[in-house]
């Protein structure tokens, strides 16, 4: 019997390894896995590689994973706004590597690893810091920038409900980067409000199907 359900947010992030790379869903603090990142906290990982469109919010969260210097690198769109105080001490400090992509291009970048594409060209960035060391083509009239795939060890995403065999559905726009990055992990971990019997879920409305998930585990409450 197919069953990826944990008990516990503990058992589920049990082995997140030093140095992993790991995709956290969320935009600001919407569909943000909340749960699963206070459990990776102490379940004390470190030196991570983190993919995310933010550099956190406020003290909790990724935020509060940045405070307790787990991340050694992150690759975002948006790392700075009022309330980004901890990565803005640890970037001054030179305690973290920031590497920057434009929001378009790290959606896509990771869709194009859960994809199987090897890289993709954009006109987003030409011109700029950004392309800098990449390589550029001319393609009917317009400069392009070749841009690489993002790949994870590890996904870390938040889901409204989901099954026994990983099938998610999500709340609104809660569901932004979590499906593409589902799909661009080897290891997949769902927190969900709630976990329902098999069949309950339309499939018409599934949105992440469970082939690309490993793990479900419900939410602290």
């Amino acid at each position: 019997m197919i069953d990826k359900t944990y008990e516990t947010l503990a058992q589920a992030v049990a082995d997140v390894h030093d140095g992993a790379t790991v995709m956290i869903g969320g935009f600001g603090n919407a569909g943000m896995p909340s749960s699963l990142i206070d459990a990776l906290i102490e379940q004390g990982a470190r030196e991570l590689t983190i993919v995310n469109n933010n550099a956190g919010n406020g003290d909790t969260g990724l935020a509060a994973l940045l405070k307790a210097r787990r991340v050694r690198k992150i690759i975002c769109s948006f790392p700075r706004q009022a309330d980004s105080h901890h990565f803005d001490a640890l970037y001054r400090a030179g305690e973290i590597e920031l590497e920057l992509a434009p929001q378009g291009n790290l959606a896509e970048r990771i869709r194009a690893a859960g994809a199987g594409i090897g890289g993709f060209f954009t006109p987003t960035g030409y011109g700029t810091q950004l392309a800098e060391g990449k390589e550029t083509r001319l393609i009917d009239g317009r400069h392009y920038v070749l841009e690489s795939p993002i790949h994870a060890d590890f996904a870390l995403i938040k889901a409204l409900r989901g099954d026994r065999w990983g099938n998610l559905v999500y709340r609104k726009t809660a569901r932004n980067f979590g499906p593409i990055m589902a799909m661009a992990a080897k290891t997949t971990i769902a927190q969900v409000a709630g976990i329902v019997p098999l069949g309950e879920l339309d499939p018409e409305v599934i949105v992440t199907p469970g082939i690309f998930v490993q793990r479900v585990v419900k939410e602290a409450a």
